[in-house]
């Protein structure tokens, strides 16, 4: 794609030298087509369409049908969050796009269609890392954070121990070995019959159920490192459900749902505290689309509070798959480099995967 024109560029400088001016995120590396339009934190303007209802008819997300819902509803998701924000493209400074890590197919579309935005308004291209967007949303809730920090980051695909440095420099203190938190989560519900997506109807049920009835845990997550472990804690509950299903018994699910959850959050609590203790640093947040979950949340409080640590997580509206985040994290790495080239490419992957 022909290269930035003199005056694109000028226009990247101005907004480097003179504070944040008018980002237009979008998102679509899954199941939501979002876009939003920031000025630096401040939320102007969102949209989304999500694609769960089709997708719980297939027991999860199917990529071809993503990347094809994203095609029909991306134009109409971005007009939505501009009439939202009461601006048009004309006012807008730079589009922020999410390029990594995702669906392939599903980026394609994100990252086309804002190329192809940039590209006819004359306008700087961000390309954002999903992950650092997670993390980036607890800059739109607290007004005053600032790295460094520790950030616990949970979702579907990820689970990471992340030391955020700068608000464009990370570095990966732990990982998880196999399954993701949100993947264990998503796995467990649909082994228990609950309908996609898994994670908030299992914690539904957890509710109702006793989480000391199944002592359920991974030597793994209790030893020294930072990496997690989720995979057996998986297997062990489906262990579970199959045993009692071959001796004609049943399982209370709300006890095993309960007893899952607790094994999961102690996990992500006691590493994640942990390790923002032994860097020195005073505050943890939280990110990702797991961080919805309550049980997580009040756990990470708790010990938060019991360690002097500040706990920062944010608001429930975008702690799952949003744009506002992309925006928020596209504002930064404007600030700190250059514009993305116009010849930006998808990955699948996380840069913070390949540390």
């Amino acid at each position: 794609m022909t290269a930035y024109s003199e005056q694109v560029l000028e226009k990247a400088d101005e907004l480097r030298k003179n504070g944040p001016g008018l980002i237009l995120g979008i998102e679509s590396s899954c199941d939501e087509t979002a876009a939003a339009v920031l000025r630096g934190r401040f939320v102007l303007g969102t949209a989304v369409h999500t694609q769960i209802p089709v997708h719980r008819l297939y027991g999860g997300v199917v990529p071809e049908i993503a990347s094809r819902s994203h095609t029909e509803r991306i134009g109409s998701v971005v007009r939505q969050a501009l009439e939202n924000a009461g601006v048009t493209l004309d006012d807008i400074d730079a589009v922020a796009v999410t390029y990594r890590p995702g669906l392939i197919g599903a980026l394609l579309v994100g990252v086309s269609y804002a190329k192809g935005l940039a590209y006819a308004n004359g306008l700087p291209l961000v390309g954002v890392d999903h992950i650092t967007g997670h993390i980036a949303a607890n800059y739109i809730t607290y007004p005053d954070l600032e790295p460094p920090f520790m950030c616990i980051v949970a979702s579907g695909g990820h689970s990471h121990i992340v030391r955020v440095n700068s608000y464009t420099d990370f570095t990966l203190i732990g990982r998880t070995r196999d399954d993701a938190a949100g993947e264990a989560f998503d796995k467990v519900a649909r082994a228990m019959g609950l309908p996609y997506p898994g994670g908030p109807e299992l914690e539904k049920l957890a509710k109702d159920g006793d989480p000391n009835a199944f002592p359920l845990h991974t030597a793994f997550n209790e030893g020294e490192s930072f990496d997690f472990s989720f995979s057996g804690l998986k297997t062990a509950v489906v262990n579970i459900m199959h045993n009692a299903g071959q001796k004609g018994e049943s399982v209370n699910k709300a006890d095993l749902a309960a007893s899952f959850q607790r094994a999961v959050t102690d996990a992500l609590t006691r590493k994640s505290v942990r390790a923002a203790r032994e860097a020195g640093l005073g505050t943890l947040a939280l990110a990702g689309g797991v961080s919805a979950n309550t049980a997580l949340r009040e756990r990470l409080q708790r010990e938060c509070d019991r360690n002097g640590i500040r706990f920062c997580r944010p608001d429930m509206k975008y702690c799952t798959d949003n744009a506002a985040m992309i925006a928020c994290q596209g504002h930064y790495e404007l600030l700190a480099h250059d514009p993305s080239p116009l010849s930006l490419d998808p990955n699948a992957a996380s840069f913070l995967q390949m540390q």
